[in-house]
């Protein structure tokens, strides 16, 4: 067994009540094995369940739509009054397991919507290479805050034990936030003060709808790491804005996916990317603070959280190389996961490769040897494009 001194494995108690068991979060991903019709499977309850008995205290699930023509990949789960609520339910039980904690993470790609199948649509219009989207209205933003908080008390009824709300990665949250994509002149554009407005509306909605003793959490970027866009100096105006909201706990990462952008997981580095940067923000909030990317090492993780810096480590790539990772640190074994490396890859390809990693892992399945490259991008592409189809016959075309 790990040291009884090893912060990393003392329990966490949030705002709300809830007891997280250790400081481990396996970070968001899409991971995109909802059935093309937007309900989990089996194989999608296995890999949560995995995550559980490996001994994580918390796994969110990425990317769960309350609107089908938001959704970023046709993988996504929807949540909402149509949806099959025991197949979520049975979805929450498996990630439940071994004391664990499962929380969907509220998204809308807003114009990141993957055409196929969505609307792109943002806070200003874009015509970019490979992007085009149009304004949202004010009557379509006013309408944002209700929906996310009917997502959420869905959730709730599943038996999710939290939620978190996606504002960080590119998508619409974070491209309200961001000046470089956000060029609106009424209420919800200009200063920061205003471009969090529709976030700070959205926080105070769904917790008003949960109640006071669900998880709500928050996922940020620091920075959008592009020229123009959310620097740190605006995000911590938006933490202290944050403070006052009545969150649980903060996720802080950064990057985007929008086309030609290198996401902060596809940027290499030695170490966590926002652990400096909590530290300011701890100065700034009450919340507690979990920082997401990079993590690769236990002595990386357990630093983080024994120098105050952070509450939790949130960990992606990590846990789909070594999905017992937490388990692993805690009795002393392999602190250091093994990552795959690739030449050269194609924009898009290490995603596709981890994402059909995930599969693997939901099926029992996974080696120690990583596949090709190639291949995981093939059939990566072919889902997909097969999953379309099924969306479209559910949700029907977009405008």
């Amino acid at each position: 067994m790990a040291p009884a001194a090893d912060p990393l494995f003392e329990p966490l108690v949030l705002p709300c009540g809830v007891v997280l068991k250790n400081r481990i979060a396996k970070a968001a991903m899409s991971d995109s094995l909802g059935d093309g019709a937007g309900w989990p499977t089996p194989v999608q309850g296995r890999l949560y369940e995995r995550w559980a008995e490996g001994g994580v205290a918390l796994s969110i699930i990425g990317e769960v739509q309350g609107d089908p023509f938001a959704a970023e990949k046709p993988g996504n789960l929807v949540l909402t009054g149509e949806s099959d609520l025991e197949a979520f339910a049975a979805l929450a039980r498996r990630g439940s397991e071994n004391g664990a904690q499962i929380w969907p993470q509220l998204g809308h790609a807003g114009a990141m919507a993957h055409p196929p199948i969505g609307r792109a649509r943002g806070p200003s219009a874009l015509d970019l290479p490979g992007l085009r989207a149009e304004a949202l209205s004010v009557e379509a933003i006013a309408a944002l805050p209700g929906q996310f908080a009917e997502t959420a008390r869905l959730a709730r009824r599943a038996g999710l034990g939290g939620v978190q709300v996606h504002a960080a990665h590119g998508f619409l949250l974070s491209q309200f936030l961001s000046p470089l994509f956000n060029r609106r002149e009424d209420a919800y554009g200009g200063p920061v003060g205003n471009r969090m407005r529709l976030l700070l509306e959205l926080v105070h909605a769904v917790r008003a709808a949960v109640g006071p003793d669900l998880a709500v959490a928050v996922k940020l970027n620091v920075t959008d790491r592009l020229e123009g866009g959310l620097m740190p100096d605006e995000s911590l105006e938006v933490i202290r804005a944050l403070d006052t909201t009545g969150i649980d706990l903060i996720d802080l990462s950064g990057g985007t996916y929008f086309p030609g952008a290198v996401s902060a997981s596809d940027s290499g580095g030695s170490g966590p990317y926002f652990v400096d940067f909590a530290r300011r923000a701890r100065r700034e909030t009450s919340v507690p603070l979990m920082a997401t990317g990079g993590f690769k090492t236990h002595a990386q993780a357990r630093d983080a959280v024994a120098s105050g810096a952070v509450d939790m480590v949130g960990l992606a790539r990590a846990m789909v190389v070594a999905p017992d990772l937490p388990n692993r640190w805690r009795a002393g074994r392999d602190p250091e996961p093994v990552f795959p490396r690739f030449t050269d890859p194609p924009e898009g390809g290490v995603t596709a490769w981890y994402t059909m990693r995930l599969t693997e892992i939901g099926e029992d399945r996974e080696t120690d040897t990583p596949g090709a490259l190639r291949d995981a991008i093939d059939r990566y592409e072919a889902r997909d494009a097969d999953r379309v189809a099924t969306w479209r016959n559910r949700f029907g075309a977009p405008d």
